[in-house]
């Protein structure tokens, strides 16, 4: 039998949730700053990929500070992982129409709009917190404020990636 690696689920948890909050350092404000994106993950290039466009601050913080963190979550499954990494911002016209989807389209034209830019992220550290699931979540919880206990929540693990 073939165990995985915390790394392996931390790379299974962040395909199965794919949206993120990406949190940037705009040094000029000297504040964090985090929007949704919604991520290609690709475990083989070990990185994490986003359409960007280049009219936003993203570029520029990125450039200012390549440190960013991901923060995945799925709040149903009561699943949540946390990526540290470096981003990177390119303009390669092929992965930007490998990456290409319909979702794409609310926010360009095409996948030939100039202004469409590669974000990839190469993740550092992550931590995972993988839990049973909401109604699971909520018995053990409700029992544990009874017994005085403390709840047994699911998987918790910092990975080096």
């Amino acid at each position: 039998m073939t165990h995985r690696t915390d790394g392996q689920h931390v790379w299974e948890l962040v395909q199965k949730i794919r949206f993120c909050m990406l949190v940037t350092h705009d040094r000029k404000a000297g504040e964090m700053r985090a929007r949704p994106m919604s991520a290609a993950v690709n475990p083989d290039d070990e990185a994490i990929y986003f359409l960007t466009d280049l009219r936003q601050l993203k570029d520029d913080e990125i450039e200012a500070d390549p440190n960013v963190c991901l923060t995945f979550a799925d709040t149903s499954g009561q699943k949540y992982v946390s990526i540290t990494g470096i981003a990177t911002l390119a303009n390669d016209r092929e992965k930007i129409a490998e990456l290409w989807s319909a979702a794409a389209l609310a926010w360009w034209d095409s996948k030939d709009d100039p202004n469409i830019r590669v974000l990839r992220v190469m993740p550092t550290q992550a931590e995972y917190w993988d839990g049973p699931g909401s109604i699971v979540t909520l018995v053990k919880m409700l029992t544990a404020a009874v017994t005085g206990g403390r709840p047994e929540l699911g998987e918790n693990r910092k990975v080096t990636l």
